[in-house]
């Protein structure tokens, strides 16, 4: 057992979409729940922004989210089983992450329900078993032991890449293998883990094909070069982790650079100053901006904007512990965008739309 498995119990099985599963929902709790009534504004930055920009966040199973998301507020129960299809009508939401596999693997005909439950534009930002990216195993108390299934390509291949790319079909979008703290004895020798990581990253990307793949790391003791040109070798994207534990955006997002052009990938995880439980604390039912981070959000929009000018897709999955709130996060986000995105020609001559 991982960290965190009793987070499970907000997860539960997705229902199929269409007049069976709303019928279903009222049977669970009087009427369908629906999406929030939007502001024009709202409506109006939607239609603003370039189509390969996915803005989501980490799951969709929060009660405070009312009139924000959800048409009124229901317990997180019903949201997770009912809360996506409402979800997935945000005029900005177009993505969403899914962490619970994390801790625990979906099945390819888990996923397949989720897809089904969203429009064709939508993504899913899936983070992988963390059976094959912690050091060590946690639970029940005990003291951790090494866990002998580290970079097991076998484990993430079976436990993850196949069934989320199964599952999820064309609505897959990035497929995130975020490393929890490695310990000293990875840290003081960065190439050692950049090593193991190459070989498994092969691995992974011979059974995933063309899929988006994107490696995280909690250690900025790794963030060396040859890390990047492995990554680079592989395919697969540096995932840019907004976290107290790593360095600011611009500094990642430097360092990222040895690994070429590409897709941008990003989870706006937690305000810098606090761990997640005091986070939590401080900012629930997670219905307003409470420390806002105009840094890292001007940072992202720069990078976003540079990122959709070259022709690739952005994907940001914000937690509701970066700021409070992650629809607003992303809202305000979006609104950066937008006014970076004004501004082109301004400073280019007749530039044109990003798109």
């Amino acid at each position: 057992m991982f960290p965190g498995t009793a987070q499970l119990d907000l997860f539960g099985e997705p229902v199929q979409p269409g007049p069976s599963s709303v019928a279903a929902a009222r049977t669970r709790g009087g009427a369908a729940l629906g999406p929030a009534d939007p502001p024009p504004g709202l409506l109006e930055l939607g239609r603003s922004l370039p189509p390969a920009l996915y803005l989501g966040t980490s799951s969709w199973s929060f009660p405070g989210w009312a009139g924000l998301v959800y048409d009124r507020s229901v317990d997180a129960s019903r949201l997770s089983r009912d809360g996506l299809l409402a979800y997935g009508r945000h005029p900005l939401l177009h993505a969403v992450g899914i962490d619970r596999t994390f801790y625990s693997p979906l099945s390819a005909a888990a996923f397949a329900r989720h897809a089904a439950q969203v429009p064709e534009g939508f993504r899913f930002l899936v983070k992988a078993p963390s059976a094959c990216t912690s050091v060590v195993i946690r639970g029940d108390g005990a003291l951790p032991v090494p866990n002998d299934q580290f970079l097991d390509e076998r484990v993430a291949i079976d436990q993850f890449v196949r069934p989320a790319l199964e599952g999820l079909g064309a609505r897959a979008g990035p497929l995130v293998f975020q490393f929890s703290p490695l310990g000293r004895a990875w840290t003081r020798v960065p190439r050692r883990f950049v090593d193991a990581l190459h070989g498994f990253l092969q691995a992974v990307r011979a059974e995933a094909g063309d899929a988006l793949l994107a490696v995280e790391v909690r250690d900025p003791e790794v963030l060396v070069p040859e890390l990047f040109s492995v990554l680079a070798r592989s395919r697969v994207r540096y995932c840019i982790g907004v976290h107290a534990r790593m360095p600011a955006v611009d500094e990642q997002a430097r360092r990222a650079r040895i690994a070429g052009p590409g897709p941008l990938v990003v989870r706006w995880n937690l305000h810098s100053g606090f761990g997640y439980d005091e986070a939590k604390a401080r900012y629930e039912p997670f219905d307003r901006l409470v420390d806002e981070d105009p840094v890292a959000r001007h940072a992202l929009a720069a990078l976003a904007v540079e990122t959709l000018g070259a022709g690739e897709a952005v994907y940001v999955i914000a937690n509701n512990k970066a700021e409070g709130s992650a629809p607003l996060t992303l809202t305000r986000l979006a609104e950066a965008v937008r006014e970076r995105l004004r501004s082109l020609p301004q400073r280019a001559g007749d530039a044109g739309q990003v798109g």
